[in-house]
């Protein structure tokens, strides 16, 4: 019987969230189009429109988790964000699931949240155009091997982060970074053998390439950490209602000038950033564990 009630949920929920999606991405896709024409007011109130849309589509999400998927959110640290400053937020990443809790806690209390994307994901139905008319960059990987063949594409990154910075400045924004780069697994940890218990390492780049284009135009840098008491969910887990609790620890730091410098030719200031950023990660892995200890208890 319990596994006819999580199908029926998964099915339900599944259809409710792609519905609430169709919904929205017309409206939000149709301002990114508007948003074409090169009149800098017009592409303002377009932006705002758009994002004004994203905002209700995340809220009815919301609903729509209360009525068919709940579950007890327990956070701290939310008492000073603020919807109208610019903000950099970085987090584990752990699951699809850490998305949606992320748009739902922040959702009205800072800037819609804009994620850099892999480029492959421009192609995923609906979401992508909505994801372009929302101005989210799209980011081509470059691997070792391909920057070895070719050494001039090591700049590509920053020059992709530096001309969505620029679209950035224009209203306030809050740009997120899961800083390790992909989702955590045993397996990634393992091969990684990171010293972290709960994370993987840190991957300092993109993060630095943001402060590097808009550091003195951000207000703060908003530091959250995930943890899944019942285990790290799949979506599907989400959709199927066993995601019964989350914790969720927030800590909003200020720019500091130590993370402001180039990234890219400044060796000096490289290992200074990613030592500062490896800090960052044994606070969070140690926020972490009195997580789990919690739980335990």
């Amino acid at each position: 019987m319990a596994g006819v009630v999580s199908i029926f949920r998964i099915i339900l929920a599944g259809s409710l969230y792609a519905l609430n999606t169709l919904i929205w991405v017309g409206p939000i896709f149709l301002c990114g189009v508007l948003k074409l024409i090169p009149l800098k007011p017009w592409q303002k109130a377009m932006s705002w429109f758009a994002k004004s849309c994203a905002g209700c589509w995340v809220s009815c999400n919301t609903a729509i988790q209360n009525v068919f998927t709940p579950f007890s959110l327990d956070v701290t640290g939310l008492e000073t964000l603020k919807k109208k400053d610019w903000y950099l937020v970085i987090a584990n990443h752990q699951s699809w699931v850490d998305i949606l809790v992320m748009q739902r806690l922040l959702n009205k209390r800072i800037p819609f949240l804009n994620f850099f994307l892999k480029q492959e994901l421009i192609y995923v139905p609906f979401l992508g155009l909505a994801w372009w008319a929302l101005d989210f960059p799209f980011m081509k990987r470059t691997n070792k091997a391909q920057l070895k063949k070719n050494p001039a594409l090591r700049g590509k990154d920053m020059e992709t982060t530096r001309k969505a910075c620029e679209k950035f400045k224009e209203m306030p924004v809050s740009i997120v970074n899961f800083v390790e780069g992909t989702r955590f697994t045993p397996q990634k940890h393992q091969r990684q053998n990171s010293p972290f218990n709960h994370l993987l390492k840190p991957k300092a780049g993109g993060v630095a390439f943001v402060m590097q284009a808009m550091g003195e135009q951000l207000a703060q840098v908003v530091n959250i950490t995930i943890h899944y008491p019942q285990g790290i969910p799949t979506f599907v887990d989400f959709l199927a209602g066993r995601v019964k609790a989350v914790q969720v620890a927030v800590k909003v730091m200020p720019v500091s000038k130590h993370f402001i410098g180039d990234y890219t030719n400044d060796n000096e200031f490289r290992v200074q950033f990613q030592n500062e950023l490896n800090q960052i990660w044994v606070e969070k892995d140690q926020q972490l564990e009195e997580f789990a200890a919690r739980k335990q208890a």
